[in-house]
């Protein structure tokens, strides 16, 4: 089942909803206390703070399978949470799912509107592929960003460069996609004109996956407000209450949300620009507001 981007009232109850949304052992595991919200726990900070521990401890692993075993059949459940800032992120998600952010508006050039066509054409090559036909990421894209550009949508510039991905397993970051920059806050980009880079930059590769684990993907604007280390407490948090998907999503991006406007607590940004400025005057402390895109996979057996 094929689930769009949310409408802008969706977008906005999120917003409305996000203080409602983020627990506050979430908030405790990730270092936000000041954002204590929820009325039935203690606000003694301590109490909160080993409330949340109770849900880090090491998890058992699972067995690894050997060879000799088969493997458990598997499927994907998925959904996607969407906090616009400036509005050029844009993505769905099906069996393969896409996120792309988007270069800040220029005079005369719509980001959005140049991602949004991506998406659109990256969705419509999907949904009209035989059933069964194997889809390879890498080529969905390459194939919609040639269609993007033929069609004559309003030049601006789609990111592959730092949009990003983690899978986790038991609660462990086991992949993470590569930084793709030129330098720091520099990212490789899919120009909206001809002699652009294009997606010989992108990287492709696989890996198996198994019941448990758990995929989250999205733009720079969580992954530069987001440690892998904090996100793997979230999500270890969200596994352990039983969190659907989209609840999942919900829970990361309205944490990430409220980092990038935190100026108390360190983002993963902040502390890059300081080491790359280190010689220079000025300072950057706290979050990076931004478009908050997630997506988050959770792979299951194809029984439940």
């Amino acid at each position: 089942m094929e689930k769009r981007m949310e409408t802008l009232e969706q977008i906005k109850e999120t917003l409305r909803e996000t203080s409602k949304l983020v627990p506050d052992i979430v908030r405790a595991a990730v270092g936000l206390e000041h954002h204590y919200q929820t009325v039935e726990l203690p606000h003694d900070d301590g109490c909160v703070k080993s409330f949340a521990a109770a849900f880090l401890r090491p998890q058992a692993q699972e067995q690894a399978h050997g060879d000799g075993e088969v493997q458990q059949a598997v499927r994907m459940e998925s959904a996607s949470c969407y906090v616009p800032d400036h509005d050029e992120d844009a993505h769905f998600v099906h069996d393969a799912a896409g996120v792309v952010g988007g270069y800040r508006r220029r005079v005369g050039v719509d980001a959005g509107a140049f991602s949004r066509g991506l998406m659109t054409s990256a969705f419509a090559q999907l949904v009209t592929a035989e059933p069964g036909t194997p889809v390879c990421p890498y080529t969905l894209l390459e194939r919609a960003y040639e269609e993007t550009l033929e069609s004559g949508a309003q030049g601006g510039w789609a990111y592959i460069g730092d949009s990003a991905f983690a899978v986790l397993r038991d609660g462990r970051v086991v992949v993470r996609s590569v930084q793709q920059q030129r330098y720091f806050n520099a990212p490789y980009y899919l120009g909206g004109r001809r002699g652009d880079e294009g997606m010989t930059v992108g990287m492709v590769g696989e890996m198996k996956v198994r019941r448990g684990d758990v995929v989250v993907a999205g733009t720079d604007g969580l992954f530069d407000n987001m440690s892998d280390a904090e996100l793997e407490k979230v999500v270890q948090i969200g596994t352990a209450l039983g969190f659907s998907p989209k609840n999942m999503a919900d829970i990361i991006g309205g944490t990430a949300y409220e980092m990038s406007r935190c100026l108390l607590k360190d983002s993963p940004f902040a502390v890059e620009w300081r080491k790359q400025h280190e010689n220079e005057e000025g300072h950057f402390y706290g979050g990076k507001v931004d478009d908050i895109t997630v997506v988050v996979a959770c792979i299951v057996s194809s029984d439940s």
